[in-house]
């Protein structure tokens, strides 16, 4: 692995912390070397909300992120704003229910998944993020599936077996998802 960059950005309350807080802690349970930073715009629900990761196999000198291997973008302006992040041959994840469009690079893979529209199958749009996490992880596989469970459980166990069992059908949901729409390529 080395080190791994990845910054989630979208919209307050479509979960993006929580991405990165599961990326971080998964992280931390295969034995990586963690960094999350989050930044928020001055508003609540609906403001700019954005979280750059870093997993290494070795120290990690600073937060920042210049270039990822990665962006989960969630919506539109998010997708404007860190696509020329993304290293040539990374991965560009983009949530295509609130994105009317594809990334404008050649040189990178782009993932279109409407995890809006897939929570249908939950009746819970709060699993949005549980489903674009278990679609990322399913193309890159920065961390392994039974560490992003055990994160699963330490962020939000204490909700209850419900939400747990749910949050946990929709990390396998998104990555079965994924891997339809590759194969379908």
């Amino acid at each position: 692995m080395t080190t791994k960059r990845v910054i989630v950005s979208g919209f307050g309350g479509q979960g993006v912390m929580g991405i990165g807080q599961l990326l971080t802690y998964a992280g931390m349970f295969d034995d990586k070397n963690v960094s999350w930073l989050p930044s928020y715009g001055p508003e609540m629900r609906g403001g700019k909300a954005n979280c750059s990761v870093i997993l290494s196999d070795d120290p990690i000198g600073a937060p920042n992120i210049a270039q990822a291997d990665a962006v989960i973008a969630m919506n539109e302006p998010s997708l404007d704003k860190f696509e020329s992040y993304v290293v040539p041959d990374g991965h560009i994840f983009i949530n295509s229910s609130l994105v009317n469009k594809d990334t404008t690079r050649g040189d990178i893979n782009s993932h279109l998944l409407p995890v809006n529209g897939l929570t249908e199958k939950f009746g819970n749009p709060r699993v949005l993020n549980m489903i674009m996490i278990g679609a990322f992880n399913e193309i890159t596989g920065m961390v392994s599936q039974g560490a992003l469970e055990k994160a699963v459980d330490k962020l939000y166990g204490k909700k209850g077996e419900k939400v747990m069992k749910s949050n946990l059908e929709a990390l396998k949901f998104g990555g079965e998802k994924m891997k339809e729409i590759v194969n379908a390529k």
